[in-house]
């Protein structure tokens, strides 16, 4: 039998298992993720995903595991109290009792148990996979709601600052802005128009209007497991950018990310919208857990988060594009700048769409508890 070249890593967090096989499992633009079949008959333990850290980005993967600790006992816990049926990746250890593997050329693997019995979906399926999208951020905000700041370490920081991504940008066209044609200087032009929006959130927490609170850091719509059965949201993986950051961050990227049903991978840019029917959808399933939280400052700035963390993902694509494609996984030289026009598309669409979001934000926060 030919076995794959991570079985051997892979055989660190077995135990007792023999790998039948490994194969690379999703599409995230970090780290390399594979699943593993082994050949126990349990469904509860045939398989798990093991993990390569790009520690590149994550420059403490130590600090990632102890966060996803910290979180995933809480969110336990709470969830057992509230009655609510939540899935929560568990750490497997290896052989030694560590929940982390240092390879012979020194790169770090981990490994966490699989949601089974549930999938995760590129883009929005419908308009009920919309609501369970939106449920699920919520209910996770919930969950860690009360979960003390202090007891995160900050892995990334920086991320989702939004004047500290256009300080990158300005660097990185200062020294490559020689790479300019038709695409490049409609970019630049998008990015310069709404320069002044950067700050609202930042401003808004300098103020006092806003607090840190624990985030998931990456809620994108295939980040939300979706239980076969039921259709019913189980969990929210992919936890190494959880971190203390305003809950604003995670509301609106789970809006760009499920709002545009083309994907950010579309090559046709041009036809990129906001759905607005989706956009509500999510925002309901999202108030019904997040409403027990939320205070009135943050319903206020709902909107300017979601127009926001499009804006803001656009320019981190153009940035990369423009310093050659360092920091996000590309398939070919334009990938990145193809990924921001993407994005600017999909904030011009929000902005268009600003009277209606505001209206369903505001329906949706006076409906009674």
């Amino acid at each position: 039998m030919h076995l794959h070249p991570y079985s051997s890593i892979a055989e660190q967090f077995a135990a007792y298992r023999q790998i039948i096989d490994v194969h690379e499992f999703g599409n995230g633009n970090i780290n390399d993720t594979y699943l593993v079949t082994t050949d126990i008959d349990s469904s509860e333990e045939k398989q798990f995903i093991l993990q390569l850290i790009n520690t590149q980005v994550f420059k403490q993967p130590m600090l990632i595991m102890q966060n996803m600790r910290a979180l995933t006992e809480h969110m336990r816990r709470r969830a057992r109290e509230e009655g609510h049926r939540w899935e929560m990746p568990r750490v497997l250890p290896t052989y030694d009792g560590q929940d982390f593997y240092l390879d012979l050329e020194g790169n770090f693997w981990r490994a966490i148990s699989y949601v089974h019995g549930a999938q995760s979906f590129d883009t929005i399926k419908d308009i009920s996979h919309a609501r369970e999208v939106g449920y699920a951020l919520g209910t996770f905000q919930y969950l860690i709601s009360d979960l003390p700041t202090d007891k995160l370490a900050d892995t990334l920081e920086g991320f989702h600052i939004t004047p500290r991504y256009l300080l990158n940008f300005d660097r990185a066209f200062s020294q490559n802005g020689f790479k300019s044609n038709t695409e490049v200087k409609h970019c630049l032009a998008f990015v310069e128009q709404r320069r002044s929006l950067a700050p609202v959130l930042e401003d808004a927490r300098d103020q006092g209007r806003l607090r840190l609170r624990p985030v998931h850091g990456d809620p994108k719509v295939n980040n939300v497991m979706i239980e076969a059965l039921t259709g019913r949201a189980v969990s929210l993986v992919d936890l190494d950018t959880v971190k203390p950051g305003l809950i604003h961050y995670d509301i609106g990227d789970c809006m760009r990310s499920g709002c545009n049903t083309l994907g950010e991978e579309t090559e046709q840019w041009e036809t990129v919208h906001f759905d607005q029917e989706i956009g509500a959808a999510i925002l309901e399933g999202y108030l019904t857990q997040a409403r027990n939280f939320l205070t009135e400052a943050d319903y206020e700035y709902l909107f300017d988060s979601i127009r926001l963390l499009a804006f803001e993902l656009g320019i981190r694509f153009f940035t990369d594009h423009l310093a050659g494609n360092v920091y996000f996984k590309v398939k070919h030289p334009e990938h990145n700048l193809q990924r921001a026009l993407v994005q600017f598309k999909l904030t011009e669409s929000i902005e268009a769409h600003e009277a209606d979001i505001r209206n369903i934000i505001q329906i949706m926060a006076s409906r009674p508890i």
